[in-house]
C-alpha cells in the first residue's frame, strides 16, 4: 500500500485498512527464527564456558582432557537422572566440587589481574570462548613457556595436573598488552611454591571431599534411599 493512498485513507475514510495494515508490518518481527535460534545457541555457549570453565575450551567434545571428560560425563549422567533422588544429589555434589576448584583458580588470576591494574578489563580478559583457536594467537610460543612456568614455580595450579589451555589464551592477550612478565612476577610473589607434603595433603582433601559429602548425605538422607529403591530414573525435566 503506497503511502499516498495511506495518507488518503486517514483524512477522509472511516475504515481501519491503515491501521490493520500498520499493526502487521509493527508484527513482523525483525530477526528470523534460525537468527535466533543461533543467538540462543551462542548464548548457552558463553553460559557454558562460564559455568564449566572447560580447561580445553576449543573442545567441543570435552574429551581430551580427563578432568574435562569426568566433568562432561558427570554432567551427561546427571541429565538422565531423576532431579531429586539420591543419584542426583551426588552428581550435583561432585559436578560442583569440581567446578569450584576451577573457580578457585580463575579468581587467584582475577586477583593478580586487578592487582596490576586491570580492575574493570579482569572479567573480559579472563573470559575464553568455546570459538578459541590457536591459530589467532599472536604469540602461542611464548604464552605457552610462561604458562609452564606458572605451573612450575607458583601454586597458582595443581602441579600434579597439566596446567589448563584455557590460561594459554590468556596469556596471550597479556603479552599483547605487555602485562605478561609483570603478572608471572606478581603469581610468583602472592602464589609462591608449596612444599610437596602441603600439596599432596591439599590435593588430598580435594580428590576426597565429594565422596566425604555424598557420604554425609547419603546418612542424612539413609531413609530416603530406601524409597527411591525400585523407581525408573528418567531424564532430567
Amino acid at each position: 500500500m503506497g503511502a499516498a493512498f495511506r495518507k488518503f485513507c486517514l483524512r477522509f475514510c472511516c475504515c481501519c485498512c491503515c491501521e490493520d495494515d500498520e499493526e502487521e508490518e509493527e508484527k513482523t518481527p525483525l530477526l528470523s527464527h534460525d537468527t535466533l535460534e543461533y543467538f540462543d545457541r551462542e548464548a548457552k555457549k558463553r553460559r557454558d564456558q562460564e559455568t564449566n570453565l572447560w580447561n580445553e575450551p576449543g573442545d567441543p567434545s570435552h574429551s581430551e582432557r580427563d578432568d574435562d571428560r569426568t566433568l562432561y560425563n558427570l554432567l551427561q549422567t546427571r541429565a538422565q537422572t531423576r532431579r531429586g533422588s539420591q543419584g542426583y544429589r551426588r552428581l550435583s555434589i561432585d559436578i560442583e566440587a569440581m567446578r569450584d576448584m576451577r573457580r578457585e583458580v580463575r579468581d587467584k588470576w582475577k586477583m593478580i589481574l586487578e592487582n596490576l591494574g586491570f580492575m574493570a578489563e579482569a572479567e573480559s580478559l579472563l573470559t575464553v570462548s568455546a570459538t578459541a583457536s590457536y591459530d589467532r594467537m599472536r604469540n602461542a610460543a611464548v604464552a605457552r613457556s610462561l604458562l609452564q612456568t606458572l605451573h612450575t614455580e607458583t601454586s597458582i595450579f595443581n602441579r600434579k595436573e597439566a596446567p589448563p589451555e584455557r590460561y594459554l589464551f590468556i596469556l596471550d592477550r597479556l603479552i599483547y598488552l605487555d602485562a605478561a612478565e609483570d603478572f608471572v612476577a606478581k603469581a610468583r610473589r602472592f602464589y609462591p611454591p608449596k612444599d610437596d607434603d602441603d600439596e599432596e595433603e591439599e590435593n588430598t582433601i580435594q580428590i576426597n571431599l565429594p565422596l566425604l559429602l555424598s557420604r554425609m548425605n547419603q546418612n542424612i538422607s539413609g531413609g530416603e534411599e530406601e524409597d527411591d529403591e525400585g523407581e525408573t530414573t528418567g531424564p532430567e525435566e
